[in-house]
């Protein structure tokens, strides 16, 4: 019985402790755009990465 002394601090203050990041993470605006990384994933950038640096092998040089 007397580990519910132990674990209810420590349940306690691991919950406020989440609550605190959540609320934290909700006012520096992490949650703004939820749809627009899903979205930009569909778009061709048209030269954006070191795919289009190679060169294939009957290309010529």
């Amino acid at each position: 019985m007397t580990i519910l002394l132990y674990l209810l601090p420590v349940a306690l203050s691991l919950g406020l402790a989440g609550l605190t990041a959540f609320f934290w993470a909700l006012r520096s605006g992490q949650f703004d755009d939820l749809d627009g990384d899903a979205a930009r994933i569909l778009y061709d950038d048209d030269g954006a990465g070191p795919a289009d640096d190679r060169r294939r092998p009957d290309d010529a040089a």
